[in-house]
């Protein structure tokens, strides 16, 4: 299952619900998730890797963002904007909350339905990733969510078509949605409010179930008026 397409692996992160930030915030979260062995494997099912999860999977977890990739060519990019040099020098941690930190690959390159095949698991990219204020808290600073949205630098969620086990240091190999509509497609047309762009939203919505339903059903309801 592949268009002679793979993608490496830079780092893979898990990580549990704990307090986030001030303890007066009142906020748990997984967004702080630990650097796996990349020597290891772990199984994969249809809501998260095995030391994963989410404090509140009405809004970040389920099964159309059981995992988040991030490309790691953005950390540098990050650090500049962020001022904040450790996103490049200290790989400990992820640098938005990603489970998979790519390489070689970003949200122009990425296809929403695009499928993967990771180890004996398979997946398929479903949605961009649009942040809430835990991004905020987690890097510690209000910038972060604006320049995710005006950058394109999303990342992407995936759904688990198939259960498995994965290797932390990959390979991926891809099978291309025909469709070719990148996640960086998606973004734009969730972002395009007054149908500037009619077309594009259409080719979005073209996708169907591929397309994650928080996605999609904004869309259509844009485009029926």
């Amino acid at each position: 299952m592949s268009n002679g397409l793979t993608i490496a692996i830079a780092d893979l992160y898990v990580g549990t619900p704990r307090p986030l930030g001030d303890e007066g915030l009142g906020i748990t979260s997984a967004i702080h998730k630990l650097r796996v062995d990349p020597d290891t494997s772990l199984r994969l099912d249809r809501i998260n890797l095995a030391g994963d999860d989410q404090a509140d999977r009405s809004v970040h977890g389920g099964p159309d963002k059981a995992v988040y990739a991030h490309p790691d060519e953005h950390r540098a990019a990050w650090a500049t904007e962020l001022a904040q040099p450790d996103l490049v020098t200290t790989r400990d941690a992820p640098a938005v909350g990603e489970n998979v930190a790519t390489v070689g690959i970003d949200e122009h390159t990425v296809h929403v339905g695009d499928r993967w095949r990771w180890g004996d698991a398979e997946l398929a990219v479903c949605q961009p990733r649009w942040p809430c204020q835990k991004l905020t808290v987690y890097r510690g600073t209000p910038q972060v969510g604006p320049l995710m949205r005006s950058t394109g630098r999303t990342g992407w969620y995936l759904r688990v078509l198939a259960p498995g086990t994965v290797p932390a240091r990959g390979p991926i190999t891809v099978e291309v949605h025909p469709l070719r509509v990148s996640v960086y497609d998606a973004h734009q047309a969730m972002l395009d409010r007054h149908l500037h762009d009619r077309a594009l939203i259409e080719r979005v919505v073209e996708l169907g179930d591929v397309l994650a339903d928080e996605w999609r059903v904004p869309l259509v309801d844009r485009l029926s008026g």
